[in-house]
């Protein structure tokens, strides 16, 4: 080993070379360094911004909520003398029901007795099968 000989440019060219990658990958750790401490200042700027949203939705909700609670109050006040009117309604239609009932099956009795007739009619008015005229 003692016989080695190296060109001086080989040698030079290999120092430029480790000192470029030194220089590199100290660039390298300096970059990822700065990104972690963007990262932490974005980290905090978003939990604070997601708190005030979040509080801001939380009220922008409660007061929605508020207003169904009173639109729902509105509508059980109201259907109390909603539902009172619906059985009268319900009430009407079933006495009315009652007096169609009647009436269809008086109808019903009439064209009983209307077949009866016209039973009886062609009875009286069909010629004897007999010629001793009974």
């Amino acid at each position: 080993m003692d016989s080695m000989k190296l060109p001086i440019a080989l040698v030079a060219a290999m120092a430029v070379q480790l000192a470029g990658a030194v220089w590199w990958v100290s660039q390298q750790a300096a970059t990822i360094s700065n990104l972690q401490d963007t990262v932490s200042v974005l980290n905090a700027e978003n939990k604070a911004s997601d708190k005030v949203n979040m509080q801001r939705d939380i009220l922008a909700n409660s007061e929605k909520i508020e207003d169904i609670i009173d639109y729902i109050v509105e509508l059980e006040e109201e259907g109390e003398e909603t539902a009172s009117e619906v059985w009268d309604d319900i009430e009407l239609i079933w006495e009315d029901l009652d007096g169609m009932t009647s009436s269809l099956m008086e109808i019903v009795k009439v064209q009983g007795r209307i077949k009866t007739l016209e039973n009886t009619l062609e009875y009286l008015t069909r010629t004897p099968a007999h010629s001793d005229a009974r």
